[in-house]
């Protein structure tokens, strides 16, 4: 098997000496990972999350990639200047990029790279530096922290706490992670959370971990409260029968008053070292990928019996809504046993009524809407193409509900065995944001992902706020979204490459999501796959 030599590797980035765009603070950078194995298309593989006016980020969100040692995988981290909600990049400003392969940060575990612009001019005196490590260990560590009494640091306001825990290694302290602000509390509770095992401590349970507790500022300036070292084997030991409870110490205050004890006291709550299953863990221990299609029909697409319209097949028997469907749906059939998957259509009007309907079977069977294989889905849409009239309005919410009730039904078993994922492919803007908004969230609490597939030349950028990569979705009633379910990809970003470059997009995330909702419900695999015999 020396043509399988695979492994997990994690990536931790930082920069210095970053440009700085904006003109009353300083940028707010944030890293995009994007990854070539062949050609000139490159694939995006994931954002950090943004650091705010900071021109020398230690990045806290780590890129989890697999390394293939018989393939040149390129990559490319590119900085960017947040200066808005949208996830369009173009909307941001280009701080820099550097490129080198995945074997040349692993060869050499910490790589610097000086920080270029698209020109290849220097990017000031900018540096990347990527940091990488072998994941052998996918035990994770669960945590529950609070404090009380902590410093105000704040003149007119209570301080704005948040936790940084850091690992030691062989060059100093290197961030694992950073917990959310709590606004405006000396007491704060943190919201749980799980740090890998390997990224804490490096699989050792008695090697130091610092823990920092600063109050956040808008303009980066955090200021220290304090801090504390310990270990995980402390921390576990301690919180098995009461919380581990540390003295927060700010040794600049400490060194100026003679009676300063603390700065606050943090509560580890609950520190429990766990497996954490992984997607080939639940797909090769039972779970099903039930896989739904929507289509859009509304009257924006354009007459589908002329060349300029969106659903005009061509005389080599294409679309972009039939590209899509065969590249996202080729690969998600390999992991639905039954290979039956139910299609349906949005904004038009269906015989006999001839009423608008927004989620209506492709093969006009409302008792049953299953195609047989993706062939059977593309067969389904081009009958039902001469049948219908395009009209509208483009609302996403009710086909989203609909599979939302079957993932409700699957998340009632308590078991993992079923997990959905909704395709829908649309030329406009939804109409119904408000109500599609709230149906991602409920939907983020069930088994389910939701990939949207943006075809033709329209303007996605409200589209992108449902993809929840820079910041959680909110429902119009506040709630915040559980998790990012939602994946969006606009088709014309596509058209040039090879087919397997769409479905390699728009499913990236779709793994990473099915995990992170059995972990958040702590359901494991419906059974673990057995070993081979020995001897």
């Amino acid at each position: 098997m020396s043509g399988q030599c695979v492994a997990k590797v994690e990536l931790t980035v930082s920069c210095e000496n970053l440009l700085d765009k904006d003109v009353f603070s300083k940028s707010d950078p944030m890293c995009v990972l994007l990854m070539n194995t062949s050609g000139s298309q490159w694939f995006e593989i994931g954002r950090t999350e943004t650091v705010q006016n900071c021109l020398n980020p230690k990045f806290a969100k780590k890129f989890l990639l697999d390394y293939h040692f018989e393939v040149v995988q390129k990559v490319k981290f590119e900085i960017y200047d947040i200066d808005s909600p949208t996830a369009s990049l173009s909307n941001h400003d280009f701080l820099g990029e550097a490129e080198c392969t995945l074997g040349q940060i692993v060869s050499s575990s910490k790589l610097t790279r000086p920080l270029v612009l698209k020109n290849k001019t220097p990017a000031g005196k900018g540096t990347i530096t990527v940091f990488a490590e072998e994941i052998k260990d996918n035990r994770v560590v669960n945590l529950e922290v609070e404090a009380r009494k902590l410093d105000k640091k704040d003149f007119f306001g209570k301080s704005d706490p948040f936790l940084e825990f850091y690992r030691q290694t062989e060059t100093g302290w290197q961030l694992a992670h950073r917990t959310e602000v709590v606004k405006r509390n000396l007491n704060p509770h943190w919201r749980p959370f799980r740090i890998p095992l390997q990224s804490l401590c490096g699989g050792d349970v008695e090697k130091p971990i610092k823990v920092d507790c600063h109050d956040y500022d808008n303009d980066g300036s955090h200021d220290l409260i304090g801090t504390f070292e310990t270990t995980l084997a402390q921390l576990t030991e301690a919180s098995r029968t009461r919380p581990a409870e540390f003295q927060c110490v700010n040794m600049k205050k400490k060194q100026k008053k003679r009676n300063y004890k603390n700065s606050g006291i943090v509560s580890v709550k609950l520190c429990e070292i766990v497996k954490e299953f992984t997607f080939l863990d639940y797909i090769m221990g039972g779970c099903q990928l039930n896989f739904t299609v929507g289509v859009d029909f509304t009257g924006s697409n354009g007459d589908p019996r002329r060349p300029d319209s969106l659903h005009y097949i061509s005389p080599n028997g294409v679309n972009e809504y039939l590209s899509a469907i065969w590249s996202v749906g080729m690969v998600i059939q390999d992991y639905d046993s039954d290979n039956l998957f139910p299609a349906f259509g949005f904004g038009a009007q269906i015989p006999p009524s001839w009423q608008v309907s927004h989620e209506f079977p492709l093969n006009f069977n409302p008792t049953n809407p299953y195609c047989k294989g993706i062939e059977g889905v593309v067969e389904a849409y081009r009958l039902c193409l001469p049948q219908v009239k395009l009209f509208g309005p483009t609302n996403f919410s009710p086909i989203i509900n609909h599979v939302a009730r079957f993932a409700h039904q699957a998340a009632s078993q308590k078991t993992a065995s079923e997990y959905f994922v909704l395709l829908i492919i649309t030329d406009g803007v939804i109409t119904d944001m408000d109500q599609t908004c709230a149906a991602i969230v409920n939907a983020a609490r069930l088994p389910m992902s939701i990939i949207i597939v943006g075809v033709g030349r329209a303007d996605f950028d409200a589209m992108e706020v449902l993809d929840g990569d820079d910041s959680r979705l909110r429902a119009p009633s506040g709630e915040v979204a559980a998790r990012d379910i939602v994946q969006f990809v606009p088709f014309r970003n596509f058209q040039n490459s090879p087919k397997e470059a769409l479905a390699q997009s728009v499913l990236a995330e779709v793994p990473g999501q099915l995990v992170s909702y059995f972990n958040m419900t702590k359901l494991p695999p419906p059974s673990q796959p057995t070993p081979p015999a020995q001897g």
